[in-house]
């Protein structure tokens, strides 16, 4: 059935458990996959920094491929490309615990299960954006916080299945466990919205597009019915139109901003325990700061999900979502500074909370500027500029490390990226109101020039009969001319 708008409710309710269940399933077996880097160097002799590429490649592919699950996802179905992505994800890790080398390691655990969470992550996240408008930001902080949940529990139930398996049998349970993929793209139940279901006529008479391309717009919808049988031409024709938003300002503005953020958030999730550790703290404690990073994150996710839905807050979620980025900058900039447990504990607080703000707000944000009908498409292309600043900044931060002997320029690099990324969003913002209130003001000036003065019962205008002045006095000129 064709809804006139998102429904707020019913099934959708559903999706949010099913996108919980996919973020458990994606990013929360990414980050305890961290909690096999002893035993992968004890088995294989390897140092730490050949050992981390295996989760710098998961995190990277599972980023990179992001918009190949929105297209599968757009063309085929999300049930389809979820259910694929889990059968994917599932054979990298089965495939994994057979390993006789990191190179395996990097093709099975980095790259073919990083494909098989990038066919499931994005299309999961852009469904809950379907099924709701006004409860938008609290259906994505529930949904996005199976990261945090799932760190929290499958961190522990990971290292015990280490100690009793060892890390094979440990990665062919959790290879079964990801199955539980194609359970969650069963949930995903496809609905069709009155904006996704315009026909060609509707968007000629309404005057959407220019004479010129009215012909495009009609091949357009001719191919829609055809393209399950996936026609070459009008599959290319139908994927450009769906990445048109590419070309929008305000689009382009917040994927250099994502690229910044994503630089700084990154190394901080790598490097924060053996900073910890540097500045004697116990092995302990820096674990136990990890944990409140994860569970506040959780924190972070609902509650200002929920905050930004109320009405006070709605209109202003574009400088939340710059409020929280800023905040976890800050937090990177004073880092340094803090070298005892007591003085970490809060920052881990304020840190974890922010993080978790603002990746709620990320899908809310896409929609706002591109619209619910492509953000399956968009959100793709925002979790594909993920990739490269998650694949590059660890190794650039331990390198800072290594040159200058502490953690200092690495954590302040990556706050003044955080910094940068909410000011360029800040200036955008400030530089469109400037230009509207300047096109407010020249409509006004406009709109006074073609001013009525009304005498009685006739009305004259002053630029009509200026305009007839103009013309007599040529006629008149021409005359002139013609007798000489």
């Amino acid at each position: 059935a064709r809804h006139t708008g998102p429904p707020d409710g019913g099934w959708g309710w559903m999706i949010v458990a099913g996108c919980f269940l996919v973020t458990i399933c994606t990013r929360a077996v990414t980050r305890c996959i961290s909690i096999f880097f002893v035993e992968f160097q004890a088995y294989f002799g390897q140092d730490y920094a050949r050992t981390a590429w295996i989760h710098s490649i998961v995190d990277c592919a599972t980023m990179l491929c992001a918009p190949l699950g929105s297209l599968i996802s757009n063309h085929v179905s999300c049930q389809v490309g979820i259910m694929l992505g889990g059968l994917l994800a599932s054979t990298g890790l089965i495939l994994s615990s057979f390993a006789t080398s990191l190179e395996h390691l990097y093709l099975s655990l980095g790259v073919l299960t990083g494909l098989g969470f990038a066919l499931c992550y994005s299309p999961a996240i852009a469904m809950v954006g379907k099924y709701f408008n006004k409860r938008k930001a609290l259906a994505y902080g529930i949904a996005m916080s199976g990261s945090g949940i799932g760190t929290f529990i499958l961190a522990p139930v990971v290292q015990l299945l280490i100690e009793q398996f060892s890390w094979r049998g440990a990665l062919l349970i959790l290879g079964g466990f990801v199955l539980n993929l194609c359970v969650c793209g069963a949930l995903m139940r496809p609905i069709s919205l009155k904006e996704d279901c315009k026909t060609a006529p509707e968007f000629l008479e309404q005057g959407y597009v220019p004479e010129t391309e009215k012909q495009d717009l009609k091949r357009m919808f001719i191919c829609s019915p055809l393209i399950k049988l996936w026609p070459h031409e009008c599959l290319c024709y139908c994927s450009w139109k769906e990445y048109d938003f590419l070309l929008m300002p305000g689009f382009m503005v917040l994927a250099v901003s994502v690229l910044f953020m994503a630089y700084g958030c990154s190394p901080l999730f790598v490097y924060l325990v053996p900073y910890a550790l540097s500045v004697g703290v116990s092995h302990h404690q820096a674990a136990f700061l990890m944990s409140i990073l994860g569970v506040i994150d959780i924190i972070g996710n609902i509650t200002f999900g929920w905050l930004t839905d109320r009405r006070c807050l709605k209109k202003h979620r574009y400088f939340c979502y710059l409020f929280a980025v800023g905040m976890d900058g800050l937090c990177c900039l004073f880092l340094p500074v803090l070298q005892s447990f007591p003085l970490l504990v809060p920052f881990s607080f304020t840190f974890g909370y922010f993080d978790g703000a603002y990746v709620t707000l990320i899908p809310v944000m896409t929609a706002d500027v591109v619209g619910t009908s492509l953000l399956s498409s968009a959100l793709g292309v925002v979790y594909f500029l993920h990739a490269i600043p998650y694949l590059v900044s660890p190794p650039v931060a331990g390198w800072l490390v290594d040159t200058t002997g502490s953690y200092t320029a690495s954590f302040l690099l990556c706050g003044f990226s955080m910094i940068f990324s909410s000011a360029l969003l800040c200036f955008a913002r400030l530089a469109k109101k400037i230009k509207r209130t300047h096109l407010r003001s020249l409509a006004g000036n406009t709109a006074l020039k073609q001013h009525i003065w009304t005498n009685g019962a006739i009305a004259y205008s002053v630029t009509a009969e200026l305009d007839q002045k103009d013309v007599e006095f040529l006629a008149v000129d021409k005359n002139s001319f013609s007798n000489r």
